[in-house]
This record gives structure tokens, sequence and C-alpha cells, in this order.
């Protein structure tokens, strides 16, 4: 028996909504699956499956809110029987609508008094049930001795609201809650430390101008695709940046996988992770953020995306601002910040002239690496923006 999980999201999550489930039971599951639509601070993530099984039971209804850890279905592996299997008690769950009052609850069960039996409910009722949400439990059956049958189930799914996503406010104020929670916690427990450097762009634009020259709009890169790669080639040489801190280590990144700072047009921040920067081409990577940052802003996100970036890169550069000295977001253990691209004076062979630059900006978490590693790390980003070609 496996038992599945609600997901970590995140060091800003502490708990998540079920939406809809994806599967019923009996039904089979494979790796990386979509299983679930489940609500959080930031966006309705879909919650994929990373095991391999048949479904065996969903403990919990959309609208039904459990922290996470909590086991919110368990699978069958392969051989398994339904039959020997052992049934889970559901999990106590917070709903997200009010429940209406009972005028007159029952009154409590006595010793000896003889257990409730088993609701009589057919196959296809059952997975009909399973499958929009509805405890079997609570329904009246008009079939043979009582039993509730799929038009029961469809009657009552009728009349049954459908569970919505958090309204825009409602999502912003929690948005704000849990990113200070976050926040808070990374300055309390991770000792930063911060560096800078001014990165000349000049070479990097004008490769980039004749890369567009000959492309149509919607196919050009943008020069913040040139940063994730150099970000991502970097931290091949540099590892001990790429990965998480947790329960006293480091442990590396499963991939070098690049949290992107999106800025949501309702206000609040989410990072939802690009998967393996450095191995693949600039015109894939342009092409993937623009559908990240697209699905980020509609709150429709799937949780590999929320809980695998290994470092987050923030560019605020189209803000105005010379430089970001970010926060690192837990377990992370480094961030780097970009300021917009501007001529500033620059001296090059004896000479003050006026070049295109950039401030990147380092915050690490000093537990898994020092200054002069992180210094280095910076300057190989720099080298692998004057040759862009490589990139």
């Amino acid at each position: 028996m496996i038992e599945f999980r609600m997901p970590s999201l995140g060091a800003d999550m502490d708990a998540g909504t079920l939406l809809q489930w994806q599967v019923a039971p009996g039904d089979a599951v494979h790796r990386g699956q979509v299983v679930a639509v489940v609500d959080t601070a930031k966006a309705a993530v879909e919650i994929e499956c990373w095991q391999e099984g048949r479904v065996f039971e969903l403990l919990i209804q959309p609208g039904d809110k459990v922290p996470v850890g909590t086991p919110i279905a368990t699978l069958l592996e392969a051989g398994g029987s339904a039959e020997t299997a052992p049934r889970r008690p559901a999990p106590v769950a917070a709903r997200k609508a009010a429940q209406p009052q009972t005028p007159n609850p029952p009154p409590a069960a006595t010793p000896g008094a003889a257990p409730a039996t088993r609701t009589r409910i057919t196959p296809v009722a059952r997975q009909r049930a399973a499958e929009l949400g509805i405890d079997a439990a609570t329904l009246t059956g008009t079939g043979p001795q009582g039993a509730v049958t799929l038009a029961d189930v469809e009657a009552v799914a009728t009349q049954k609201p459908a569970v919505q996503p958090a309204t825009a406010q409602d999502r912003h104020a929690a948005m704000r809650q849990a990113i200070a929670a976050a926040m808070s916690r990374s300055k309390r427990e991770i000792p930063h430390y911060y560096l800078s450097e001014t990165v000349p762009m000049a070479v990097a634009l004008a490769w980039l101008a004749a890369y567009n020259a000959e492309l149509p709009p919607e196919r050009r890169l943008l020069p913040g695709v040139l940063v994730l790669k150099a970000v991502a080639l970097a931290l091949g040489d540099y590892p001990q940046l790429n990965g998480y801190w947790i329960d006293g280590a480091f442990r590396p990144g499963p991939g070098i996988h690049l949290g992107v700072a999106v800025a949501l047009r309702q206000g609040g921040l989410i990072a939802p992770a690009l998967h393996d920067v450095a191995s693949k081409p600039l015109p894939q990577l342009m092409e993937e953020l623009g559908d990240l940052v697209q699905r980020a802003r509609s709150y429709s996100l799937r949780s590999s995306e929320l809980s695998e970036a290994t470092l987050t890169v923030t560019q605020l550069g189209d803000q105005g601002v010379d430089g970001v000295f970010g926060v690192i977001y837990p377990p992370q253990v480094a961030l780097v910040g970009v300021g917009r691209i501007a001529e500033r004076p620059w001296v090059e062979d004896g000479r003050v002239c006026a070049l295109a630059c950039a401030q990147f900006s380092l915050a690490a978490d000093h537990r898994a690496s020092d200054g002069h590693y992180g210094a280095s790390f910076l300057a190989e980003v720099r080298r692998r923006l004057q040759q862009p070609d490589s990139l």
C-alpha cells in the first residue's frame, strides 16, 4: 500500500485545499501524472503523482483543507489486491465552506449499541461519487434494499455547488501572509552573505541583436534568457550553490532547475521552476519561460514547478532598479539578483567610455558556501556572458 500525501510546495505552504480529483478508485496512475488540483496561497496547482500503482481510496473530498504531509489517497502497488488491503480512516479536514448545522443532533452512541451498517452502494455509483467528491455515507439510496445507485449520486451532484478557488482578494491576502512567514524564517535561520559585481553586457546585447535581426517578434530572444542560461552553466561548476539545506546538511539539487521570480498583476511574487536550464537551447528556454510566466500569472502551475527550484533568479531591471539584494527562499541556499541594463562609465584600455552594464548580486547561505566561492561563481557568470556564442 502506498500513501499519497498532501505535498509541500515550498516553505510558505503549510496546508492545501483540494479543488478536484483527476482520478477515481480503480484507476491506474503513472509517474508524473496529474491526479488532483489543490488550492494554495499562491495558485491552483496541478498535483503530480511520482509513484506507479492503482488508486485504492480517496481520503479527502473537494473543499477539504489538510496540512502538508497528510495522507489524501492510497495506491495499490503492482500485485496488490483491493480485497486484502486495509482501509484508512479519512483525515480530519477543515471544510472551505461552512456546513449546515443539524437543528437536533442525534444522541451520542451508548455503550453496547450496535455499530452503524455500511452504506450499500453499487460499484459504478461508488466510483462516480469519488469522481465528484461526494461522501457515499451521506447519500440516501433508492435502489434495492436501500442501495445507492448511480442515479442517486447524479441527483446529489446537480445540487452540490462546485468548490471554487480562492478569490483574487483572498489569495492576495493569503499570499502576503505566506511570503512574510517564509521570508521571516529565511532571515531568522539562514546566515546570509551578499556579493555584487557589475557585468558588462555590450557583447551579449550585440550578439542578441544580430541573432534576433532575421526573426519574427514572437521568436526573438530576450536578454533575461541569456542571463538564465549563463547562471545555469556557471552552477555546473559551482554546485554548492545549487541545492538545499535540509536537516543540518547541504543536499545537491537533482538538476539545475532555476526558480524564476514572476511579479503577479494583482501584487505579490511567485518563483516557479524552469527545469534543466543548462541543457536546453536558448529558443526552447525562451518558449518555456514565456509559457511559465503566463501560467504563473493565471494561477495555473504544476506541483513540480513550485517545489523543485534549486536556485532562484530575480530580474527587476524592467522596474528601473540598479541592483537587487534578495532574501534566499528556503530550503534553497542561494539567490541571484539582476538589475537594469544601462550605460555606465567604464574604463577600457585606459580610456573612459559609456558601456552597457548590469549589476549582478548573489545572496548565499554561509552554511553551504563562503564568500570566496560565491565571488568565483559571479566571475564565472560574467565570463559566460562575454561569450554569448557558447550559451
